[in-house]
């Protein structure tokens, strides 16, 4: 089967024309962003998508609907999410689904939807859009976690409207893409009170709900739309926001495959199946920087940082769930690195403008993206590329960086350099809350204070080595010798036991929310989904529904 375009493949390409499951609804200043699944809309036959439960289909299109609100909508200063179906909020990912899917399938599940829901949290933090959630109805597992990534829930009190996490008593797995932890770190649910809820099948009402922090207010039914549209206003009116310019269209994105290959305007992939190794290789623009804010503005997603994001989030997502058995990526960079830098500098100079701010927000999550991926990265800096500024990042996010010292007989190009720009040092932390940089240098400012003052000097193999900001410098004797063994030797190791590795090692020094997520998602969701008890034939999932309890395996692990 080829390793990219599969008959099967995933298209994370979408638009709200093609929707099925979400509409978005405008009114003023405030966004209303409803879920409405079709049941028979799922990715893949042998499941109906009940009571707004959902898959990645439906996922895939919130992922889109959040996106667009913060590109084409720039006069929406908050967003209500809440359910388009009388008397249910959503009772969460499709059990059915999770039963059918192969494990990897449930694995990137999880991270992709988690994924989404910090891009939620970050439009509210960072991009002045408020989300707001309407719980009417149940709202269970994923469809609470759902609601958990607003700002403020509100619950109508109904005495049938309920929140709760029951994976536990239900399904023998656990609230892995964030609720547990969002219950704790984020809402500052009491520990003990988290158990109780987190095994309480039913779930939590009203003002029950309200005084364990679950939800913010428990709102009666006569006064339920009054208050929601409210909330929703008030929090509109303190964004900054422009209510008066016009967003741009995310028009599709151009993908032209090829076996083993995808091609797009300033990136492409190239896949080895039999070497398990993908290159992924991303390119500076021909066109000339953008004379004004306005010319910018004017080329819309076409505008070089915003179309590569755009590219390069399109890839690895595509890479992830349709070519798994690729364990190794190869990231190279091909251009000028002067060009990088100048729309480093572009944005910077107008970082106040919401247009600009979204760009520099959308790079940030990409390569939030790339270091959460289960892949092992290696950068090969070589005459020709252009890790400088933005690019860089790339080097800085790789399990290792190699760079190629001097030249090559008969190449007239000039030696690899790497340079640093501003953006390196706060514009794109991680999840951890740290630039890529201060993560390397990990208990070393001194290290950090080095390559700072080596900020706009175009770093040959000798310096760049010398400053900690490559693994190694090979010149031309040595160089295609230890990159073939190199890449060989790291596809010829166990893939879980790499995916643990990387995982703990990418993210040095201090835990955070999302740095909580990712690692109980890589560990603890990963384990439990294999385990007997869950996913086994005589495991909660397979028998859930039937009538029949599960036949679980009692020994503790």
């Amino acid at each position: 089967m080829d390793a990219v375009a599969a008959p099967q493949a995933i298209d994370f390409r979408t638009e709200p024309a093609r929707y099925k499951h979400w509409r978005i609804e405008l009114r003023d200043n405030v966004a209303y962003l409803i879920m409405d699944v079709d049941p028979n809309g799922g990715l893949v036959p042998g499941y109906e998508l009940k009571l707004n439960s959902y898959d990645l289909a439906v996922d895939i299109e919130l992922h889109d609907a959040v996106q667009r609100l913060r590109f084409e909508h720039p006069e929406v200063g908050a967003v209500v999410l809440q359910s388009g179906k009388d008397n249910v909020f959503s009772a969460g990912a499709n059990i059915r689904m999770l039963g059918q899917s192969s494990h990897g399938h449930k694995v990137n599940f999880c991270k992709f939807t988690n994924e989404t829901r910090l891009a939620i949290e970050d439009a509210t933090e960072n991009s002045g859009q408020t989300y707001l959630c309407a719980v009417n109805g149940p709202a269970a597992g994923g469809g609470y976690e759902l609601a958990l990534t607003a700002a403020h829930i509100m619950l109508i009190d109904d005495r049938r409207s309920s929140v709760s996490l029951p994976e536990t008593p239900l399904l023998a797995v656990l609230p892995g893409t964030g609720g547990l932890t969002r219950l704790t770190d984020k809402r500052r649910v009491r520990r003990d009170l988290a158990d109780v809820f987190c095994t309480t099948e039913e779930g939590v009402r009203g003002k029950k709900a309200v005084a364990w922090r679950l939800v913010d207010e428990a709102i009666p039914p006569s006064a339920w739309a009054e208050t929601v549209a409210k909330r929703a206003r008030e929090a509109a009116a303190r964004s900054d926001r422009p209510r008066d310019e016009k967003g741009i269209t995310l028009t599709r994105l151009e993908r032209r495959e090829e076996p083993h290959q995808l091609h797009y305007r300033y990136l492409s992939v190239v896949c080895e199946p039999e070497k398990h190794r993908a290159t992924i290789t991303l390119r500076t623009p021909t066109e000339a920087l953008p004379a004004s804010l306005e010319e910018a503005v004017a080329r819309g997603d076409r505008f070089w940082p915003l179309a590569l994001a755009r590219e390069f989030d399109d890839a690895i997502l595509h890479l992830r769930f349709n070519a798994p058995e690729l364990g190794l990526w190869v990231l190279r960079t091909e251009g000028d690195p002067a060009a990088v830098l100048a729309h480093d500098a572009f944005l910077e100079a107008h970082k106040s403008h919401w247009l600009m701010r979204e760009i520099r927000l959308f790079l940030k999550r990409v390569l939030k993206r790339l270091d959460v991926t289960s892949r092992s990265l290696i950068a090969l800096i070589e005459p020709g590329s252009c890790f400088a500024g933005s690019l860089a990042e790339l080097a800085f996010a790789a399990d290792r960086s190699v760079m190629f010292a001097g030249q090559r007989a008969g190449d007239n190009r000039s030696p690899a350099t790497l340079t640093l720009g501003p953006a390196n040092f706060g514009c794109y932390p991680m999840g951890n809350g740290l630039t890529r940089l201060a993560t390397r240098f990990y208990g070393e400012p001194e290290s950090l204070t080095r390559a700072e003052a080596a900020i706009g000097q175009a770093l040959e193999a000798d310096a760049a080595s010398e400053l900690g900001l490559v693994t190694f410098a090979f010149d031309e004797a040595d160089w295609d010798d230890e990159i073939r063994i190199m890449l060989e030797e790291r596809a010829s190791f166990s893939p879980d036991a790499l995916t643990g590795m990387e995982a703990n090692l990418r993210f040095a020094g201090p835990e955070t929310m999302e740095t909580r997520i990712f690692g109980r998602l890589t560990a603890w969701q990963n384990w439990i989904f294999q385990r007997p008890n869950a996913a086994g034939a005589e495991g909660a999932l397979g028998r859930y529904g039937s009538g029949i309890k599960p036949d679980f395996d009692y020994n503790r692990v």
